[in-house]
């Protein structure tokens, strides 16, 4: 019977901690880390993050702000915004959620935000830095998914690590921090030939491939940590991740949940790296 992974009550304890230091910097430095939010569009799963990225800023004491853009905004209209927040002292970290509206250059958009105030680490300069291991920032889900190795206590040095997924946003980013982590690495997805002989090897395995219950019990080693990154909507409403739960849980080591598991642990890494940039980065 599998360990299960909290993310919970780690993402609680983290949180806790960035609240403690929040608190010492405001009084060392006079101000609080501060976070932009932007938003482009109705819709309705950016617009629950975005509330819950709001609440998360309060309860750890930052200051931040929230831009709710109509779908109709410009790409020149969203770059001056960001310019303007780019020049702000009072905010230290951007976020544009994603995705945007059709008519929006994604990447341009991207590209515009000052790579020490991208707390996403999406910039193409804080890609290159996580690439080289020298970063202050990493990409909020593949960095809550190693706090949660860390804090059960999982040794990922010498293990053999497989990830479902080629995301820019947890796949690659995934596969190098475990690879800085010292674990021997495999990536796949959907071109790979014998995926499941792949995935029975991992002693540590991370899905984020985005289909409901695509890990079974004949893909995973007796004993691995399984590590699943998905959030699925089934037709009858319900959450699940890209682990079937049942089958797998049984024959792991250590499991996380969906919902529960790595989700919660995303919102507060965001958190972590607002403070990392205020503390490096402000004035």
């Amino acid at each position: 019977m599998a360990k299960i992974i909290d993310g919970k009550a780690i993402s609680a304890q983290i949180r806790a901690e960035i609240s403690e230091e929040t608190a010492k910097f405001k009084s060392k430095r006079g101000y609080a880390p501060g976070l932009a939010v932007i938003i482009v569009g109705q819709d309705p799963a950016s617009q629950v993050y975005v509330r819950n990225k709001k609440r998360a800023c309060e309860e750890v004491g930052f200051y931040s702000e929230s831009y709710e853009l109509d779908e109709a905004t410009t790409q020149n209209e969203l770059l001056a915004l960001i310019d303007r927040l780019n020049a702000d002292e009072n905010i230290h970290g951007i976020l544009v959620q994603l995705p945007l509206p059709k008519h929006l250059d994604e990447t341009s958009v991207l590209l515009r935000i000052k790579p020490e105030k991208d707390v996403d680490a999406f910039h193409p300069y804080n890609v290159g830095k996580i690439m080289i291991g020298d970063y202050n920032f990493l990409p909020c889900t593949p960095a809550g998914v190693m706090a949660l190795i860390k804090r059960s206590g999982i040794e990922v040095a010498g293990k053999d690590c497989v990830v479902i997924g080629r995301s820019n946003i947890v796949g690659k980013p995934m596969a190098m921090l475990l690879l800085h982590a010292n674990g021997t690495v495999t990536i796949c997805h959907s071109r790979t030939k014998n995926l499941k002989e792949i995935c029975a090897k991992a002693d540590i395995l991370v899905a984020g491939v985005g289909r409901a219950n695509f890990v079974g019990a004949d893909m995973v080693k007796e004993g691995a940590v399984v590590i699943d990154v998905g959030i699925n909507r089934l037709p009858d409403g319900k959450l699940c991740g890209d682990v079937n739960f049942s089958e797998v849980e049984p024959k792991a080591s250590y499991i996380t949940p969906v919902p529960g598991g790595v989700g919660p642990m995303t919102i507060t890494m965001l958190m972590q790296n607002t403070l990392t940039a205020a503390t490096i980065y402000g004035k």
